[in-house]
């Protein structure tokens, strides 16, 4: 049965640079990558091309040994320029040099009417051989999924309330029939109910309210109602023992496409956002593009920093650097490493904070927005509980306490805190607002892994 859930914890952070819905006239980028570290738990990658290899998109180049059966693939046709490698010959990137004319690896195309009669394991090959598993997360843990397992749910969050997050229903415009294949394919892996969860606060883009064979849940609320594992806490709880997954909605168009095309398709809108961009619009490329294109005559100065993401979650690259496999946008921010006298005790409008304090008058303008940098203003220091922690998180955990029992390593606490219902970017907020200014999204994942791996 489909729920509208009303959360009031969270905190909308409000910047300038909202990208407008409209596509940009960029240059085509000349490179793509693979980055390993983009799959939080691949534990022994293995490169199967070398440099100088042609590859297809869809072509297979790299897989964990302790998963062999997925498969990640070439978001492009082209030449294998660099493999890139880091510390102890850590695979850092896969560096494609793209052709102008893209071609494609074939694999097996079903009928709409013949994905009704697919069994799981044909999927399951399918999706495995064919590039798209990736997209399929697990909870708990946050990493990619099992083939063998069977998840009690799959959950959906068709919307993003991130800071300056691309709409989605301009991302995937156009895309219904594939979306809808793609929803097809995503039942077939589980015995139980597949949630499309929607922002009770906006309209509903057709491609979401038209979708079928899917329980439509309404979410609506500040920053994270969007994130998958608030709304997995409220719909359906992760217990010990027990695993969901989770998939984004362009994950759902690239499965469906895989099955009614036979080709693996990488192409994706990316939103160019923040303060510091002359033209805050979308992109057409494919994954793990280059930002140069994007970056280079768009910025308002030079001293910028380039974000694959958003401000809370997202990896800091160089303005050569290739945007995340599960991200849809870059940010585009002021670089925040000069000295500001007095800093947060001059009484200000112009600055966005949580907390009423210190002369910080932004909450008497609450749908303004802000053109913020990427100072800290400030050290780690001692762990202070201001309360502020609960405000934030809408979920029944208690973000302070468990978040000094991953310190502590206090595997008990940890499980009864609620270690298993999240990552890291549902406590991002946590680090935001946190006066402490310790790196609560590390140590959720120190704690991750210590349960993950103990």
């Amino acid at each position: 049965m489909s729920k509208t859930i009303k959360l009031k914890k969270g905190f909308d952070i409000k910047l300038v640079g909202k990208a407008e819905k409209q596509l940009g006239d960029f240059k085509s980028a000349k490179t793509f990558a693979l980055k390993p570290t983009d799959f939080i738990g691949m534990q022994r990658p293995k490169v199967t091309v070398s440099e100088g290899d042609t590859v297809k998109a869809g072509t297979p180049i790299l897989f964990d040994k302790a998963m062999e059966t997925v498969q990640y693939v070439a978001p492009v046709s082209g030449e294998i320029v660099e493999i890139k490698r880091g510390d102890r010959r850590k695979l850092l990137e896969i560096k494609i040099l793209a052709d102008t004319n893209i071609s494609y690896e074939a694999f097996d195309k079903f009928s709409e009417d013949a994905l009704n009669s697919l069994s799981k394991e044909d999927a399951v090959v399918q999706m495995c051989k064919g590039g798209v598993w990736p997209q399929i997360i697990q909870r708990p843990f946050g990493i990619v999924a099992n083939p063998e397992d069977s998840p009690k749910a799959i959950f959906i969050s068709a919307f993003d309330s991130h800071p300056l997050a691309p709409d989605y229903g301009f991302l995937l415009e156009g895309e219904d029939k594939y979306f809808q294949a793609g929803l097809n394919v995503l039942s077939k892996l589980t015995s139980g109910k597949v949630h499309l969860n929607v922002d009770g606060n906006a309209t509903i883009p057709g491609i979401f309210a038209n979708a079928k064979g899917v329980e439509l849940n309404k979410f609506s609320g500040p920053h994270p109602a969007g994130n998958i594992g608030v709304q997995i806490h409220h719909l359906d709880p992760i217990n010990k023992g027990e695993i969901v997954w989770t998939v984004n909605p362009y994950g759902v168009v690239q499965i469906g496409k895989l099955f009614l095309e036979g080709k693996y398709d990488g192409s994706k809108k990316i939103a160019v956002t923040g303060s510091e961009a002359k033209n805050a619009v979308y992109a057409n490329t494919y994954m793990g593009a280059c930002v140069d294109s994007l970056v280079e005559g768009n910025i308002k100065q030079d001293h910028i920093r380039v974000v694959s993401g958003n401000v809370l979650t997202g990896e800091r690259i160089n303005r050569d650097g290739y945007v995340g496999y599960y991200h849809h946008q870059i940010t585009l921010l002021p670089e925040g490493d000069q000295y500001e006298f007095l800093g947060w005790m001059k009484p200000t409008a112009s600055k966005l904070s949580y907390h009423r304090a210190l002369g910080l008058l932004s909450f008497l303008n609450p749908k303004k927005e802000f053109v913020l940098d990427t100072n800290t203003n400030g050290e780690e220091r001692a762990f202070v509980q201001t309360g502020v922690f609960e405000d934030v998180t809408p979920m029944d955990i208690l973000p302070v306490y468990l978040l000094k029992a991953i310190m502590a390593e206090d595997f008990d606490e940890m499980e009864e805190l609620g270690i298993y219902e999240i990552v890291e970017e549902d406590l991002a907020l946590c680090e935001f607002v946190d006066v402490s200014k310790h790196p609560v999204q590390e140590i959720v994942r120190k704690g991750i892994d210590l349960i993950q791996y103990s």
